[in-house]
C-alpha cells in the first residue's frame, strides 16, 4: 500500500515537473507570481488618484468659500458672537461645492445639511469652526470641518486683515488591504485627514 502511494506521488511529481517545463506551465507560474504585484499596483494607482482627486475638490471648495468670505461684511464679526450671519454664505459655498463634486454623497439628508444653519464652535480671536457629520454612507463617523478665521492678518506689507478658510475631510485608503498580499503583516494608514486652506483680503 505504501509503495503504491509512493508511486502515485512520484507520478504526479513527474507530471507537474514535465508540465512546468513546457511554455504553458512556465507562463502560468509567472502569472501566479506576478498577479499579487499587479493587483497592488492597480489598487495603489486607483487609491492614490482617488486621494489626489478628493484633495483637489477640497481645494476648490475652500477657494470658493474664501472668495465669498472676502466680500462679506465684518459688522457682525466680534468676539462673543456665537454664530455670525456673515459666515453662513461662506459655509454654504464650501458645502455646496463639495456636495456638487461628490465628496459628500449624503449632502442634504440627516445631519449633513446647512438648513437650519449649523452652530459653530468659537475659537480664539475671530475664528469659528463648523462641523458636519453623516455625509458619507460608507463611513458614518466621518466629520467635515470648516474653520473660518476673519481676523487673519498678513505678515508682509501691505498689512491687511484677511479671512482664512480651512476645510478638512477624511479619505479612506484601500491600499492597506492589498499590500499584505506582498508583505504579510504590513500595516498602512487606513485614514488620512485631508486639509486645504485659502486666504483672501477682507473687502468690507
Amino acid at each position: 500500500m505504501r509503495q503504491v502511494a509512493i508511486k502515485k506521488m512520484s507520478y504526479w511529481t513527474q507530471l507537474a515537473s514535465r508540465f512546468l517545463r513546457r511554455d504553458e506551465g512556465s507562463a502560468i507560474l509567472e502569472f501566479a507570481l506576478t498577479l499579487p504585484l499587479l493587483v497592488v499596483f492597480v489598487v495603489g494607482i486607483y487609491d492614490f488618484s482617488g486621494a489626489f482627486n478628493q484633495k483637489q475638490k477640497l481645494a476648490q471648495g475652500t477657494q470658493e468659500g474664501a472668495i465669498v468670505a472676502g466680500g462679506q461684511p465684518t459688522s457682525d464679526i466680534v468676539v462673543g458672537n456665537a454664530n455670525p450671519d456673515s459666515l453662513q454664505p461662506v459655509v454654504a459655498a464650501v458645502f455646496n461645492s463639495l456636495a456638487g463634486s461628490g465628496v459628500l454623497p449624503l449632502a442634504g439628508t440627516g445631519s449633513c445639511k446647512t438648513t437650519p444653519p449649523p452652530v459653530p464652535v468659537p475659537g480664539s480671536g475671530l475664528s469659528w469652526t463648523y462641523t458636519f457629520t453623516g455625509c458619507s454612507g460608507s463611513f458614518p463617523g466621518d466629520v467635515l470641518t470648516i474653520a473660518i478665521n476673519r481676523g487673519s492678518a498678513t505678515t508682509t506689507a501691505p498689512i491687511a486683515v484677511s479671512t482664512s478658510v480651512t476645510v478638512a475631510y477624511p479619505y479612506h485608503w484601500r491600499f492597506n488591504s492589498v499590500i499584505q498580499l506582498l508583505f504579510p503583516g504590513a500595516n498602512y494608514a487606513a485614514v488620512t485627514n485631508l486639509s486645504e486652506s485659502a486666504t483672501v483680503h477682507n473687502q468690507t
